[in-house]
């Protein structure tokens, strides 16, 4: 009787007109029992009908999401008796009306101090210690640790440092896009927390080593150019290296996840620096690589560079099919209102910014960047000195 009347309700609404945040309200109070599938067919009707000008891309994610969220139990009239698969499956239920448009993704950077637990914050200081210790000790110490040997088994394969950066370089991609691809079948095996733990212990190692071999040698190979007295060269190469980080960076959105104090999740953001493009770990690496190589002007940066941005254009591809098959249509709808080349979607209209688009970066993830990326500025020649002792 309640469900009857929901679909009366429903119905009288698209007769009379709804504003989207009215449509959206009733979206949601409408139950998800698998005995209301049968209904899906007279609300796809009443979606058809609804010729809200601005408002259709709104609804469709909205209504397919509550007709998928039937279908994936048992009706009374027998309708479907499996549940659709998760691949196909949106993060839903329905978007919140948080701007002029329903967000299918979830809101980047937000960050609740009211929220935030002392002992959790506690819990990872300590990990980022005992990390940082065991990566000292077990990879870094040229007495006990094993990266010498792993970059000395290296350059046995060639004289050229280039092609030793390219292996390196190689090596690292090959480890670390590859337990990305893994990572639904490795948790399902071993857990979320375990998963990460194994990622950042395969991953951190060798991004450590590319990191030192790339400052001991960033001024080796043939000298392609120098523009390092040209005035204003050296300003524009420090600004475009401090902006890369707030696209290199997005991880940071939650740091407790990284260190898998909080349970690690796949996420799909929306707002803040994914509106001007939804791979900014590729974009913040090409400013980088661009910055760098214009300073140096060798083919050891070259070859750096070429490295470096292979990979996150492979990520490009990689990232949107696991995405895609993590949360099928609501990543398609994602996709079709943001770009990976910057401010592509905006300047087409597919992006619509809301008015205080400004406030999606005034928060606290943004800031902990900001402080990092000065913090490894101030700290280059702690880092140089550290890394020539090393004599990778």
């Amino acid at each position: 009787m309640a469900q009857s009347a929901a679909v009366s309700s429903a119905l009288f609404c698209g007769r009379v007109g709804v504003t989207q945040a009215q449509w959206l309200c009733l979206s949601r109070s409408l139950p998800s029992s698998g005995a209301f599938g049968k209904h899906a067919p007279r609300l796809d009707v009443l979606s058809k009908k609804l010729r809200i000008s601005s408002g259709e891309n709104l609804l469709r994610p909205a209504y397919q999401g509550w007709v998928w969220s039937t279908k994936a139990h048992d009706s009374k009239d027998n309708v479907s008796t499996s549940p659709v698969r998760s691949s196909q499956t949106p993060s839903f239920p329905p978007p919140d009306l948080t701007t002029s448009e329903g967000l299918v993704g979830e809101d980047a950077a937000a960050f609740d101090v009211s929220s935030q637990k002392t002992s959790s914050w506690l819990l990872f200081t300590a990990i980022l210690g005992v990390v940082l210790a065991i990566l000292y000790v077990a990879w870094i110490d040229p007495e006990t640790g094993y990266g010498g040997a792993y970059i000395d088994s290296i350059s046995a394969l060639s004289d050229s440092h280039e092609v030793v950066m390219m292996i390196i370089l190689f090596t690292f991609a090959l480890v670390h896009s590859g337990l990305a691809s893994l990572r639904g079948a490795g948790e399902k095996l071993i857990g979320e927390r375990a998963y990460r733990v194994l990622y950042a212990a395969s991953s951190l190692p060798l991004a450590v080593s590319a990191m030192v071999y790339f400052i001991n040698h960033r001024y080796d190979g043939v000298q392609l150019w120098d523009f390092r007295s040209v005035f204003g060269v050296r300003e524009m190469v420090w600004a475009m290296s401090f902006i890369s980080f707030f696209f290199l960076y997005p991880s940071t959105f939650n740091l407790l996840e990284v260190a898998a104090v909080d349970k690690p999740k796949v996420h799909m953001w929306e707002t803040g620096i994914m509106r001007i493009t939804r791979h900014p770990q590729m974009v913040g690496q090409f400013l980088w690589c661009f910055a760098h190589t214009l300073w140096i002007g060798n083919s050891f940066t070259v070859t750096t560079s070429v490295g470096l941005l292979a990979h996150h254009l492979f990520g490009v591809w990689h990232g949107d099919k696991r995405q895609s098959e993590r949360h099928g249509e609501a990543y398609n709808t994602l996709k079709e209102r943001t770009s990976v080349f910057p401010f592509a979607a905006i300047l087409d209209g597919r992006q619509k910014l809301p008015p205080d688009y400004y406030k999606e970066f005034l928060r606290v993830p943004y800031f902990v960047i900001a402080g990092l990326t000065l913090g490894a500025y101030w700290s280059q020649p702690f880092l140089q000195r550290a890394s020539q002792h090393l004599r990778w």
